[in-house]
This record gives C-alpha cells, sequence and structure tokens, in this order.
C-alpha cells in the first residue's frame, strides 16, 4: 500500500511591523510622523514661478558682519509653492525685504499636499544693516 500526501508545512507566523503612531480625528485613524529636525529648508530663488505673490516672513536676522539678512518663513511644499524672487529695497533708516512665491511650471500636473514647511534664505544688502530697520514688504 502506497501512501502519498499532498500538504505543505504551515507556514510560520510572521510578526507584525510595529504601527505608526497615530492619532484619531472625526473618528478616523491618522498616522503621524515626527517633524524633520535640522532646522529650516535652506532655498534659492528660481525666478520663473507662475503667479508669484507676495509671502509673509517671521523672522530676519543679519548674518556675515550686517552684510547679509537671513529670512525665516512659513511656506508650502514644492513644486507647488516655490521662492520666485526676494526684493530688497534699502534706505538711509529702513531696508525693506519682499519675498515673492508661486508655483514652479513643472506644478500644474501635480498634487501637493496642505502642509506647512519651514524655509530660510539669505539676502545680502548694498551696505551694512547699520541701525536701520528691517521691514516686511508683504505687510505693506
Amino acid at each position: 500500500m502506497l501512501a502519498a500526501g499532498c500538504g505543505a508545512a504551515a507556514a510560520p507566523a510572521q510578526e507584525a511591523a510595529p504601527a505608526a503612531p497615530a492619532t484619531t480625528v472625526a473618528g478616523i485613524e491618522v498616522p503621524t510622523t515626527t517633524p524633520p529636525t535640522g532646522g529650516p529648508k535652506q532655498v534659492k530663488p528660481v525666478g520663473n514661478a507662475i503667479n508669484p505673490r507676495k509671502a509673509r516672513w517671521k523672522t530676519a536676522k543679519p548674518v556675515s558682519k550686517n552684510r547679509k539678512v537671513r529670512l525665516v518663513w512659513w511656506s508650502g511644499v514644492e513644486p507647488c509653492t516655490v521662492l520666485d524672487r526676494v526684493k530688497v529695497k534699502e534706505t538711509a533708516k529702513r531696508v525693506t525685504i519682499t519675498l515673492y512665491e508661486g508655483a514652479a511650471p513643472e506644478a500644474k500636473d501635480v498634487s501637493c499636499i496642505m502642509i506647512a514647511v519651514e524655509k530660510t534664505t539669505t539676502v545680502k544688502l548694498k551696505s551694512p544693516l547699520g541701525n536701520r530697520k528691517i521691514v516686511d514688504g508683504a505687510k505693506s
């Protein structure tokens, strides 16, 4: 008598991957992530943004022996929001700095998440800041 069996050994149980931390919002569990560290993302003007508009900055700090100003602001994700240009107007009493943001040309067929990104850029002044006041041109 010949007995043949068809079957396979039971597969070993797989361990579940640890679950990402989650928050419940309106009854829906939404995964959360830890924000990136290391400070604001350094960006440079691209000069070809679509529909540029003024963007407010949150801080302006003189650097490089008061010959430059480091700006920090909250923005959107690239390519949907990029720094188009920075306008600097210097007078004897004040330095007005205006950021302009818009969408990159390649963003026309892209879906972007609505999340804030802290960004920074540094602008060069024609003359050292001295006692002049730094003013946000987007506020006027």
